[in-house]
């Protein structure tokens, strides 16, 4: 172990011979760290966190947190990180609220700076959290769903796989695997092609996925109708995660756009809507002979 003789490590952690621990940093008792890991200034592991092999921690991050609950008594339980993830500046991860139960975070997930992994969290593998973003208490998030800056999601809510949730969104119910979430609107805008794509998915699942999609969205049917649904059509294949999605599901899912009547609309603004005098107009200006167009929603 290469600690700074500022570091702050108990005799009772647990750490491989190579880790790197950076100045300032606290180590408390019960901890793990695995092969490989990198701590930079100012990162504290506090007990019942067991960190696996090559993870980088940032300045400032923190592990294992007493879990921000008003109803918390007595003893909590841990947290456990995989292999390969990278923790940006300021990061938090909180305990689990029950001993024997623990936040689990998977392999190679890039959280960004300032997120906040709350209490009983699961998070899957190769999973982005970008900066700010905010993940209430048992929330799950699938394996490469990518969740945007300052995105808050509500507490016991699922991100589904491959799923990207866009900037600023607020996140109340499930989000659906391989859809995307427009930031603007906090509402589904279709299916994530360019992350499917870009991860190698072959045409004949997209496609899978696609029809999922539109029979979940064209009608509405109660939960028990709709997982009845995805079983029968889509019993093996990407599609089939559709059906054990929304098995666990506990708040529902988040509407589509085109069928909340939130849909943006662009519209012709009126001659007696603008202004009696124009200024002369402007490079990148409508013209005289192009009526101005605005958006509503």
């Amino acid at each position: 172990m290469k600690a700074h003789p500022s570091a702050i490590v108990s005799t009772e952690a647990k750490i491989a011979d190579d880790v790197e621990i950076g100045p300032f940093c606290i180590i408390e008792p019960g901890v793990t760290i695995g092969s490989g890991c990198i701590l930079m200034p100012r990162v504290s592991v506090k007990k019942g966190v067991t960190l696996g092999e090559n993870n980088v921690l940032h300045e400032g991050v923190v592990l294992g947190g007493k879990p921000q609950h008003i109803c918390l008594q007595g003893d909590y339980g841990g947290v456990i990180i995989g292999n390969g993830n990278t923790f940006r500046e300021n990061c938090t991860v909180h305990c689990a609220m029950y001993p024997e139960k623990n936040t689990i975070l998977g392999d190679e997930n890039f959280l960004m700076v300032n997120a906040h992994v709350a209490h009983d969290c699961v998070i899957g593998n190769h999973v982005i959290i970008t900066n700010n973003a905010m993940l209430g208490g048992h929330v799950h998030v699938g394996d490469r769903a990518n969740i945007s800056g300052g995105v808050a999601i509500h507490q016991f809510c699922q991100i589904g796989m491959y799923a990207m949730v866009g900037g600023n969104s607020h996140i109340v119910q499930d989000v659906l695997p391989f859809v995307n979430v427009d930031g603007g609107t906090s509402l589904v805008v279709g299916v994530n092609l360019i992350g499917l794509r870009r991860a190698g998915i072959p045409n004949s699942e997209i496609k899978r996925i696609r029809e999922a999609y539109r029979l979940l969205y064209e009608e509405k049917r109660p939960m028990k109708e709709n997982i009845a649904l995805m079983s029968e059509r889509f019993p093996d294949g990407l599609a089939a995660e559709y059906a054990e999605f929304l098995k666990k599901s506990q708040r529902g899912f988040l509407a589509d756009r085109r069928t909340s009547g939130k849909a943006l609309k662009l519209v012709r603004v009126e001659e007696t809507e603008k202004p009696s005098q124009t200024p002369p107009s402007q490079p990148g200006s409508p013209s005289e002979e192009t009526p101005a167009i605005r958006a509503i929603g």
